[in-house]
């Protein structure tokens, strides 16, 4: 982040110099009382007691998997250990975070909660390449949060790593097969597709990838999220076609809705997050899209 300049642009040029909350808990009401505008995930709790310590900040993300926030107070401070040893804790506790869902915010999202991709999200104003190596290694769902502040106004968050991590899914969760019995699980759909829409797929899953490195793939159990710091594509796989769920405001794409091209799904239930849905058939189809996946990316 050392690269970004910020400048205010009045009658004299003034460039803004990056600074820390001298106190980390003001960074953690901020974030708390924003976060679902800052990273798509719905606050439950702060300080969430546990035997062996407290939690920062308990989410829920917009994929309904929980989310545990930490934060580094100090450079010697070892938060990812940490946020690891509290995501284990949680994996063999869900019952306390499904109890603190219902209190929060009901039965209905609870019975949503999807345990294939919990996360960890580290937010500090720096972190060591040491600290970026020993994420990658740990191949778990961990992201670190660089944030600046510049001023009394302004607040930047930069992601640095895009992990990538397989779904967890628990055979013996009942849960998990009554899901199973109704529902075919993404890797289901996608192997008992066509060969041709399975290359599709994977043309597609490359192209939103090379957008940048900020983007990553989150396979949940019954789709697929791309992300940025939050969902920017999801995608479902069916037996003839290829479902893309754009974060984009359908009412800015009314011509490409005449022409057949996208429809208007905020009205209408399906898996993920996107407004604006997209129906592929064929790699012609994908090919006249990749323009709003483009414009995807960059509004958001």
């Amino acid at each position: 982040m050392g690269d970004i300049n910020l400048f205010v642009i009045n009658e004299k040029v003034t460039q803004l110099s990056p600074s820390s909350f001298q106190l980390e808990r003001e960074l953690q009401i901020l974030i708390e009382k924003n976060m679902h505008t800052f990273f798509g995930v719905t606050f439950l709790q702060s300080e969430f007691s546990i035997s062996n310590g407290r939690i920062d900040s308990l989410g829920i993300d917009e994929n309904n998997c929980p989310v545990i926030f930490e934060y580094k107070r100090s450079k010697n401070e070892n938060v990812i250990n940490q946020g690891l040893f509290y995501l284990d804790w949680l994996m063999d506790h869900k019952a306390n975070f499904e109890i603190l869902t219902i209190k929060k915010l009901g039965m209905e999202v609870a019975n949503k909660i999807d345990w294939s991709i919990p996360c960890v999200i580290c937010i500090a104003d720096d972190f060591t390449k040491f600290d970026e190596h020993a994420v990658n290694q740990m191949q778990k769902n961990i992201k670190l949060i660089k944030y600046k502040k510049f001023g009394e106004e302004l607040i930047l968050f930069e992601q640095i790593n895009s992990p990538s991590v397989k779904p967890v899914i628990e055979v013996n969760d009942e849960q998990t097969i009554a899901k199973k019995a109704s529902d075919k699980t993404f890797a289901e759909q996608l192997e008992g597709t066509s060969n041709e829409l399975r290359e599709i797929y994977y043309s597609i899953r490359d192209y939103i990838l090379s957008l940048g490195d900020d983007v990553s793939e989150n396979q949940l159990k019954l789709y697929t999220a791309f992300k940025k710091i939050r969902n920017i594509v999801c995608v479902e796989v069916r037996q003839k076609s290829i479902l893309l769920f754009l974060r984009l405001n359908p009412d800015h794409y009314l011509e490409e809705q005449k022409e057949g091209l996208v429809r208007d799904v905020r009205t209408i239930g399906h898996w993920g997050t996107g407004d604006l849905e997209i129906t592929l058939k064929s790699a012609d189809d994908f090919e006249r899209i990749k323009y709003l996946i483009d414009q995807c990316y960059n509004e958001n």
